[in-house]
């Protein structure tokens, strides 16, 4: 009987360890996915895309929807291209990978950030 007892403590610790451990709210996440609001709100520069003279000449225009990853210290690390133009995303690209952002602050502690990027190309 004692055996029982003692394996069912053991048990019920190790599933209040586990628990806690799922529940630490002071680890830091590696990325925090922002809305491109925020991320608007953050940038401190910008650089605006050059519209393709091909594109221009062909009447092409519309949207590209970039999905991009800001560092730590406000720079663009990875960008890809989600939708728009095929002419268009090179141009888009080459633009923001130039914009600057503030860090985004997770209880105080800059972190990694993902957004989308919308660029509008208009005729």
């Amino acid at each position: 009987m004692r055996k029982a007892q003692l394996l069912l403590v053991v048990g019920f610790l190790g599933l209040l360890m586990f628990a806690q451990a799922q529940t630490d709210t002071t680890a830091k996440p590696k990325k925090l996915r922002v809305s491109s609001g925020v991320a608007e709100g953050l940038k401190t520069h910008t650089v605006d895309p050059i519209y393709p003279p091909a594109a221009r000449k062909a009447g092409i225009y519309g949207d590209v929807v970039l999905h991009a990853t800001i560092d730590t210290k406000g720079k663009i690390n990875s960008i890809r291209p989600v939708q728009g133009a095929p002419i268009l995303v090179k141009a888009s690209i080459d633009a923001v990978k130039e914009w600057r952002y503030k860090p985004y602050l997770f209880n105080g502690e800059p972190v990694e950030v993902e957004t989308t990027v919308t660029i509008h190309f208009r005729p």
